[in-house]
C-alpha cells in the first residue's frame, strides 16, 4: 500500500481511525465510553482546592477540576471544555476557555480578533481569507482563526464552516446560566477528527473491517509491548508508571564508539510516533544511551525536530542532574493501555 491511507472503521464497538503511510500506522484516533476531549459542559462549582489554585466542578459525568478559583463560589454555573483524558482515578481536566473548533475554523468566545494561520505565506489568499472572515465574524465580539487547511479549501466551504462554529459558539454562550449540570456538546468521534485533522490528500477507506484486512489490528498488538526496533540493531523500551513514563535506549551489539549518539538519535526520530500512537501523556524520563556532553546540542536539535510535527502539545523540558532528558506531553488521547484488546 502506497501513499497516505486514512482508514475508517470499529474496534470493541467503539469508532477508529488510523492515518497510514505506505502502510505504516501514523496516527490513531480511538473512541471509548469516557468523556471525550472538546465536551462542552455546563457545570456547577463545587469546592475549592487553594492549595493547588483550583475548584472542582460538578459535570453528569463526575467530577471535574479547573485551574481557576477568582470570580468563582460554589453552586455557580460555568461554562468548561474537557482538554484531555483523565488519569485513573483522579477528575477531569477542564477550561473555561471554550474552543468551537472545526477543520477550517476556530471560534474563541474569549479571545476577541480575526487571525489567520502563519503557515499561509500568499498575501492575496490572507486578503480573501480576511474578507471572509469579516463578513462572518462582522459585529460579533468573539474571536476568529483560520486554520492553515484553509490554503488548498474552497471560499464556500469556509464560508459554511465558520458559520456552523459561530453558530455553535454562539448557541452555547446563551446556555450558559441554565439549571443544574449539563451535557452541551459530546465533543468530535474519531471519524469526526480524522476529518478535521487530518488534512492532506489520502486515500480514504470505510469498508467494516478493514482494520483487519489491512493489518492495522497486529499494528496495534505490537504497540502493546515495551519493546521499539530501531535502525542499526538498537531498540527502546516505553514503560508507563502511575507517575510517569520510562524510556530507556539501548544500543543492542553495536559497540562503536559512536553507538550511542547513533541510538540515541534514531530513538528521537521515532518518539513521536510512539507516543503519539500509545496516547501517552504526563512526564516522560529518556534514559539515553551512552553519549558525550558534547552530543547533547545535536540530540535535542533532532528531537526538537522531530516533534515540530507531532500535534500533540509537548514541552522539552531538558535535562536532569543524573543525564536523563524529561518532556511533558499533554494528555489529549486515550492510553492503548487502557483499551480493552
Amino acid at each position: 500500500m502506497k501513499g497516505r491511507t486514512i482508514v475508517l472503521d470499529h474496534v470493541n464497538g467503539f469508532e477508529a481511525a488510523a492515518l497510514l503511510a505506505d502502510g505504516r500506522l501514523q496516527d490513531l484516533l480511538l473512541d471509548t465510553d469516557q468523556p471525550r476531549p472538546g465536551a462542552i459542559y455546563r457545570a456547577i462549582a463545587d469546592r475549592p482546592v487553594k492549595g493547588q489554585g483550583g475548584m472542582f466542578l460538578q459535570t453528569p459525568d463526575g467530577s471535574a477540576f479547573l485551574r481557576q478559583i477568582k470570580g468563582l463560589s460554589p453552586g455557580q454555573p460555568i461554562l468548561v471544555q474537557v482538554t484531555g483524558y483523565a488519569e485513573p482515578g483522579k477528575a477531569l481536566p477542564v477550561t473555561s476557555k471554550l474552543l468551537f473548533k472545526s477543520r477550517y475554523a476556530i471560534v474563541t468566545p474569549s479571545a476577541p480578533g480575526l487571525n489567520i494561520s502563519r503557515t499561509i505565506k500568499d498575501e492575496k489568499l490572507r486578503d480573501s481569507l480576511l474578507e471572509i472572515a469579516h463578513a462572518e465574524m462582522g459585529g460579533t465580539e468573539m474571536g476568529l482563526i483560520l486554520r492553515s487547511s484553509c490554503e488548498t479549501a474552497d471560499a464556500v466551504e469556509i464560508t459554511e464552516d465558520i458559520r456552523a462554529m459561530h453558530g455553535l459558539a454562539q448557541a452555547i454562550m446563551a446556555d450558559a446560566t441554565g439549571a443544574g449540570a449539563e451535557t452541551l456538546t459530546e465533543g468530535d468521534s474519531p471519524h469526526a477528527l480524522a476529518w478535521r485533522e487530518w488534512v492532506a490528500p489520502a486515500e480514504v477507506i470505510t469498508d467494516p473491517g478493514s482494520f483487519s484486512e489491512l493489518g492495522i489490528l497486529d499494528q496495534i498488538d505490537d504497540l502493546r509491548g515495551a519493546r521499539v526496533e530501531l535502525s542499526g540493531g538498537a531498540s527502546v523500551y516505553i514503560e508507563p508508571t502511575r507517575a510517569l513514563t520510562a524510556v530507556d535506549v539501548n544500543t543492542g551489539g553495536d559497540a562503536s564508539a559512536a553507538a550511542g549518539l547513533k541510538a540515541n538519535l534514531a530513538a528521537a526520530r521515532e518518539l513521536p510516533r510512539q507516543l503519539r500512537l500509545r496516547g501517552i501523556g504526563g512526564q516522560i524520563t529518556l534514559d539515553l544511551a551512552p553519549m558525550g556532553k558534547k552530543d547533547r546540542r545535536q540530540f535535542e536539535t533532532t528531537l526538537r525536530a522531530a516533534f515540530r510535527t507531532d500535534q500533540v502539545e509537548t514541552a522539552l523540558v531538558g535535562w536532569t542532574p543524573l543525564g536523563h532528558f524529561e518532556l511533558q506531553r499533554k494528555r489529549d488521547r486515550i492510553a492503548l493501555s487502557e483499551v480493552p484488546t
